[in-house]
C-alpha cells in the first residue's frame, strides 16, 4: 500500500469512551470490519478517519483533544489518527435517530407497516434539514486539511450525502462510498418523497466508486438510478453515467477475521463462559443464535420455529437448548422497544409450555457480553440466522470459524451472507416459522460427518475475504 492519504467516514469511530468513577476516561477499541480493515492499512499509510462522538464521554474526549484529534491527546489508538465530532444534539437527533434509523434504515430493510408508517411531512422535512446538516459537519471534517488527490472512503447510509458535498468543492478527491446494508428496490425505495429520493442517490454518485456488500443490493441500487434519475446504466460494466462521469458499482464481500476471532475466543474470559454455560445445559444439544434485537434480525419468528419444532417433535424435549443472546438495540425508536418486548414475552411462553424442572428449552439473554457470544459460537451444534433482510450478517460467517466440533448453519435467503454460504448452510424463507422448524430439526439430526464437512467448507468461504483485503480492494478500485 502506497503511502497517499486516506480519509475515513463513519457515524461510528474505532474507538468509544467511558467516565470512571473518578471523573477520568477510559476507553476502548472498536470491533467490526471497518476497524480491522482500516488498522491493517493505517501503520504503512497517512490515515485520517473521522467519526462522530455518540456518548457524553465521546463528548467530553472530543473537547479535550486538541482539534478533536483524539490522537493528539494521548490515546493508543494503533497508529490511526482520529477526529471525533461533537454535533449539535438536535443535529444527530434529527439525522441519526429520526432519519438514519427510524427511515433509510426502515426504507432498505424493508420494514415498515405500511397502513401506518411512513409519514413524510413538514416535521419530516425539518429532520430531513438536520441530516443534510449532520452530512455538511462530516464533509467540512474531511475538506479540513485533506492533501491534493487524497482517497476518501465514507463509510454508509448515514452519510449518503458526503460524496456530492466533497465533489463540488473538491474534484481532486478520489471518493468511495460502502452500503453496509441492503438497498431497497425502486418498488419500495418510491416510499420516499421523490426529492429526497433524488438527493440520496445524487449524493452518492458524487462517489468514483459505489460498494456494496451482495449484487443484489448493487442491483437493487442501479434499478433505482434508472427509475428516478432516468440516467444511462451499463450493466455489462455495471457503471452510472451522470454529471459527466462514469461511476463504478461493485460488489466487496466481507468476510470474518477468523485470525483475530480464534485470538480472542481462546482467551481465560470466553474459556470461563463457555464453562459455565456447559454446566447450566449439559451434554444437550445446542441450537444457538447471537443478534442485536433489531427489526430486521426476526428474532421472533426464529423462536416461534423453535417452538413449533418442540411441539411437532417431542423427541427432543429434554436433549436440546436454545441460546439465543441478544444485545440491545436503538432503545431510542419505540419500535425497538416493542419488539424487545415481544422477543421476551415469546422466550417466556416457550419456557412455561415446555419447561420442566430439570430442563429450560430456551435461554434468552439481553444484554452486551461478547465473550459470552464467542463462547456459544464454540458450543454451537446449530446456528440460527435468520434475518429478513440483511446487509450480510457476519455472524453467519464467524459461527462457523469458532466452532469446536462444526456447527449446522441455518441461514436465511435474505442475507448477503447467503450468496457465498448458501451451497452449505441450510437456507430457510425468513417469514416461514414451519420451514424453520423443519430445518432447526433437520440440524439437529444432521450426520456428524456431513455436519464437519459442511462446516468446513464454510469457514473457507467465510474467511476467505478478510476485513483487510475488504477494504484495501476498495481503495485499490480508486487508483
Amino acid at each position: 500500500m502506497d503511502k497517499a492519504q486516506i480519509l475515513v467516514a463513519s457515524n461510528r469511530g474505532p474507538v468509544s469512551f467511558s467516565i470512571s468513577e473518578d471523573g477520568s476516561l477510559d476507553y476502548r477499541r472498536g470491533g467490526g470490519g471497518l476497524v480491522s480493515g482500516l488498522s491493517s492499512v493505517a501503520a504503512t499509510t497517512d490515515t485520517l478517519w473521522v467519526c462522530a462522538a455518540l456518548s457524553e464521554a465521546d463528548r467530553k474526549a472530543a473537547a479535550t483533544a486538541p482539534g478533536a484529534r483524539l490522537d493528539l491527546a494521548g490515546f493508543d489508538l494503533g497508529g490511526m489518527r482520529v477526529r471525533m465530532l461533537d454535533i449539535p444534539d438536535d443535529t444527530f437527533t434529527d439525522a441519526y435517530t429520526r432519519v438514519a434509523n427510524s427511515t433509510l434504515w426502515f426504507v432498505h430493510h424493508m420494514l415498515y407497516d405500511t397502513p401506518n408508517k411512513p409519514r413524510f411531512d413538514a416535521a419530516f422535512r425539518r429532520e430531513w434539514q438536520g441530516y443534510r446538516d449532520y452530512n455538511g459537519a462530516f464533509a467540512e471534517a474531511l475538506l479540513t486539511g485533506s492533501a491534493d488527490n487524497a482517497r476518501v472512503a465514507v463509510q454508509d447510509y448515514h452519510l449518503a450525502l458526503v460524496p456530492r458535498m466533497l465533489r463540488g468543492r473538491r474534484p481532486d478527491l478520489r471518493i468511495t462510498h460502502f452500503s453496509h446494508t441492503p438497498w431497497a428496490p425502486p418498488e419500495y425505495f418510491r416510499m420516499l418523497p421523490a426529492e429526497i429520493g433524488r438527493e440520496l442517490l445524487e449524493g452518492m454518485l458524487g462517489a468514483d466508486h459505489l460498494g456494496f456488500l451482495s449484487r443484489r443490493w448493487a442491483d437493487a441500487f442501479l434499478r433505482c438510478c434508472e427509475a428516478f434519475l432516468r440516467v444511462e446504466v451499463d450493466w455489462s460494466k455495471r457503471t452510472v453515467e451522470f454529471g459527466g462521469r462514469i461511476i463504478e458499482v461493485a460488489v466487496h464481500a466481507l468476510g470474518a477475521d477468523a485470525g483475530n476471532l480464534r485470538e480472542r475466543a481462546a482467551a481465560a474470559d470466553v474459556e470461563e463462559r463457555r464453562a459455565a454455560l456447559r454446566e447450566r445445559v449439559g451434554d444437550r444439544k445446542l441450537i444457538v443464535r447471537v443478534d442485536r434485537t433489531e427489526l430486521s434480525k426476526n428474532i421472533v419468528r426464529g423462536l416461534e420455529g423453535y417452538r413449533e419444532m418442540l411441539r411437532d417433535h417431542p423427541e427432543w424435549h429434554g436433549r436440546v437448548t436454545h441460546l439465543a443472546f441478544a444485545y440491545p438495540s436503538r432503545g431510542d425508536v419505540p419500535e425497538y422497544r416493542e419488539y424487545t418486548e415481544s422477543v421476551r414475552r415469546v422466550a417466556k411462553e416457550i419456557n412455561q409450555e415446555f419447561g420442566t424442572a430439570d430442563w429450560s428449552p430456551l435461554i434468552l439473554e439481553v444484554n452486551d457480553d461478547f465473550p459470552r457470544s464467542l463462547a456459544a459460537y464454540r458450543m454451537a451444534d446449530v446456528l440460527l440466522v435468520n434475518p429478513i433482510r440483511d446487509g450480510m450478517n457476519l455472524v453467519a460467517k464467524e459461527g462457523p470459524v469458532l466452532s469446536d466440533n462444526g456447527c449446522a448453519l441455518v441461514l436465511s435467503t435474505e442475507a448477503g451472507a447467503a450468496d457465498d454460504l448458501g451451497r452449505d448452510a441450510l437456507l430457510v424463507n425468513p417469514y416461514d416459522v414451519s420451514e424453520t422448524a423443519r430445518v432447526l430439526h433437520r440440524a439437529l439430526e444432521m450426520d456428524d460427518d456431513e455436519r464437519r464437512a459442511r462446516c468446513e467448507r464454510l469457514v473457507e468461504r467465510a474467511s476467505a475475504l478478510p476485513p483487510s483485503r475488504w477494504f484495501e480492494d476498495q481503495l485499490r478500485a480508486l487508483r
